[in-house]
């Protein structure tokens, strides 16, 4: 059986050590050397990017976030242990670990090590689509010729340069699509290296439950249960006309997933449609000022992403999840396109304010979309708000500020709700 070590690189035959180095880190698998379609994901990449940065918080559980009424952006592996997890409320979170180093996001700093990152990629192959700053899948077909080595051996050097060069650990999914991939990814984390083949595919998911699907949240999941399903054994029960009326066009993704089949390309050149950003609250909540604060929280996000891409959008939307799981969706046209953080979060506010009714809400939600460069962009301005340019004339200072001296050199007192 082909097998690589993730030490030295060195390829042999199967065997619990490499013959070369000894080492135990050895990945064989019977189509190790034939599958081509892989997703990278960095292991708690912005809790590793600071312990990384600051030594001394190696063996700390580190969370990032801010505020008590703020929520977590992520946590490293010793405080995911504690029960720490992605969107949990700040101090739901330093309950369960109240010795935890809680450091604000550094979204410009974590954006540059990323970019390192696609560096790293784009010497393997040109076919990278990323899914954000620390995820990416890659379609490594045909690159074997050109680098002399099979693409589960050029995988395991990026993770191994990650891990010199940068400082900073990765988990490698490989199989023949995209869903596998990412599902493989997940197998072993951290700095894993999971294969999923084609002649195991079948057996493999047939007990996995459904929520291994990625894009199958709270929702989605109750529905399917509702309909007896939970497991991919209880799809492939299904048939693909009856899986479509009952749950239209994601049926038929059901079905094929059911069965291992993603036919979905690998794109390196998506066109950008909109920028957003939510968070799924741990606790169900329709407190005005929590939801306010995070909506601020939201909006800066949306605008950073959308100022280092150079674009802007015409429309703003307000996404809302009741607690019920029914999507709530407004929307406001402007008269020209934006990228302030402070023009956003005003355009959204009074489509919250109108939907408080309906609260409690599990999940909020910010966007642009109608999308345009951002040549012209904020330069109408508001007549009815005077004082809307000189907000903008700020946040632009403000800009400037974070990007010499870090993110959370300034904060708005909104921001720490």
């Amino acid at each position: 059986m082909p097998a690589l070590c993730r030490d030295c690189l060195t390829t042999f035959d199967t065997g619990a050590r490499c013959p070369a180095c000894r080492s135990p880190r050895v990945l064989s698998h019977p189509e190790l050397f034939e599958l081509s379609i892989a997703h990278m994901d960095c292991d708690a990449f912005y809790a590793s990017v600071e312990k990384r940065d600051e030594p001394t918080l190696a063996d700390k559980p580190v969370i990032i976030g801010g505020g008590k009424r703020g929520v977590v952006s992520t946590a490293c592996y010793i405080a995911r242990i504690r029960g720490v997890r992605s969107a949990m409320p700040m101090f739901q979170a330093l309950k369960l670990c109240p010795d935890a180093v809680v450091i604000r996001p550094r979204g410009a700093h974590y954006a540059a090590v990323s970019r390192q990152i696609r560096a790293l990629m784009e010497e393997l192959t040109p076919a990278i689509e990323p899914l954000s700053l620390d995820e990416a899948f890659l379609d490594m077909t045909g690159t074997a010729r050109l680098h002399g080595a099979p693409p589960a051996v050029m995988l395991a050097r990026l993770v191994k340069r990650m891990e010199d060069e940068l400082g900073l650990s990765g988990s490698i999914g490989l199989s023949h699509n995209k869903f596998l991939a990412k599902v493989a990814s997940d197998l072993d984390k951290p700095r894993g290296f999971s294969v999923i083949g084609m002649a195991e595919t079948a057996a493999f998911l047939r007990d996995k439950p459904v929520s291994l699907i990625w894009g199958v949240g709270g929702a989605t999941r109750a529905s399917l249960e509702r309909a007896g399903i939970r497991t991919f054994a209880d799809l492939l029960r299904w048939d693909k006309p009856d899986l479509h009326a009952r749950f239209g066009a994601m049926g038929d993704r059901l079905w094929h997933l059911a069965r291992g089949q993603d036919n979905r390309r690998i794109s390196a050149h998506q066109a950008v449609k909109s920028i957003s950003n939510e968070t799924t609250f741990f606790e169900d909540t329709g407190d005005p000022d929590l939801l306010d604060g995070h909506l601020w929280r939201l909006a800066e996000k949306v605008a950073d992403r959308a100022k280092a891409k150079g674009i802007a959008g015409r429309v703003v939307t307000l996404k809302l999840k009741r607690a019920d799981f029914r999507g709530l969706t407004r929307r406001l046209s402007l008269p020209d396109s934006t990228q302030s953080a402070d023009r956003i979060y005003r355009s959204a506010r009074p489509l919250l304010d109108t939907a408080l009714a309906e609260a409690p809400f599990r999940l909020i939600g910010v966007g642009i979309s109608d999308l345009t460069s951002a040549e012209g962009a904020d330069r109408l301005g508001d007549l009815l708000d005077p004082q809307a340019e000189k907000r903008r004339a700020a946040e632009r200072a403000t800009d400037a500020i974070r990007a010499r001296f870090g993110e959370g050199a300034i904060l708005k007192g909104r921001a720490i709700r």
